[in-house]
């Protein structure tokens, strides 16, 4: 079976049966074309990606599985793999940033993952100690996006907005590292339906349209942003070449513009982390022009109590 194939993303979904929930597309009045929110932060982890860490280390061989996983993430990665982790009996390590919000590091330990903070921001350290601990503690490493088991669980997504939505014409997908855009570009290139991809980045940090302009991935620095979930420096080197001939479109949006997306969900009764606002940030902005029902994907919930009232004061 070929990695990425209809096959494979069946199996995926199958997969998740139990495991993630078939979260809703809400509907949202006020706009010139059907506007639907895919609701990931219903999610048993708060974020969809617990699709992806399940998908891969539910297809580890067990003997191997059960020597351990280490990965390294700003959050949401991380906490899907501790969950999935402890689910299955085996230990975790999760390589963070300093800066990680404190409600993300402890719904990791939550579930029995260990946190190791390396680095005052995200940056390629972290990948780097989660590769020394694999080779010295002999655990398999669950990179948070560049892993096609990841990418075919992260496709289970749009997959469910293909079959849920039937004249959704355009699906916007929040974009780290490229491992929920490449989901989105295997599940819509597996379905040959002609549905217009949107990615957004956040305007400090564009790795998508770096990407774009150069034709390949492009390691950028500085810059941060509310999005803390999507602090990623570069597109993946593995996600890069699905996302590539499919995307069109990158939206990027400021710190001022995912203020406004929370405090507009809020509004709502949705209360969401800045990472997964983003997408409604780029509508609410003006920077993404509707053409037709619109799925705007809500990636994750997780946020400091105390940070989200004052991001919406």
């Amino acid at each position: 079976m070929r990695a990425g194939s209809a096959e494979d993303l069946a199996r995926a979904h199958a997969g998740l049966a139990g495991i993630a929930v078939r979260t809703p597309l809400v509907p949202v009045d006020g706009f010139e074309h059907p506007v639907r929110l895919k609701a990931e932060y219903l999610q048993p982890i708060g974020a969809f990606k617990i699709r992806g860490a399940w998908t891969a280390l539910s297809r580890l061989d067990p003997a191997v599985r059960a020597r351990g996983v280490v990965t390294s993430s700003s959050g949401n990665h991380g906490y899907g793999l501790a969950w999935a982790a402890h689910r299955l009996g085996v230990p975790a390590i999760v390589v963070m940033p300093e800066s990680t919000p404190r409600v993300k590091q402890d719904n990791i330990r939550a579930v029995g993952g260990i946190v190791h903070l390396v680095g005052r921001t995200r940056g390629p350290e972290q990948y780097a100690e989660a590769e020394q601990i694999a080779r010295r503690e002999d655990r398999t490493l669950v990179p948070p996006f560049d892993h096609p088991d990841v990418m075919a669980g992260q496709a289970t997504c749009a997959l469910e907005i293909l079959e849920d939505w039937p004249d959704v014409a355009a699906i916007v997908v929040p974009t780290g590292g490229g491992g929920l855009l490449a989901g989105t570009c295997l599940a819509i290139r597996t379905s040959a339906r002609p549905v217009r991809i949107v990615g957004v980045e956040p305007e400090q940090i564009p790795k998508l349209s770096a990407a774009m302009e150069a034709g390949s991935p492009v390691e950028l620095s500085g810059g941060t942003s509310l999005a803390d979930g999507m602090l990623t420096r570069s597109i993946g080197t593995l996600t890069w070449p699905i996302i590539a001939p499919m995307i069109r479109q990158a939206v990027r949006v400021s710190d001022d513009d995912i203020r406004a997306a929370l405090r507009w969900l809020g509004a709502r009764g949705i209360r969401v982390e800045p990472s997964g606002a983003t997408s409604v940030a780029a509508l609410l902005s003006g920077k993404l022009t509707l053409s037709g029902p619109t799925a705007l994907i809500v990636t994750g919930g997780n946020i400091d109590p105390d940070r989200y009232d004052d991001l919406v004061a």
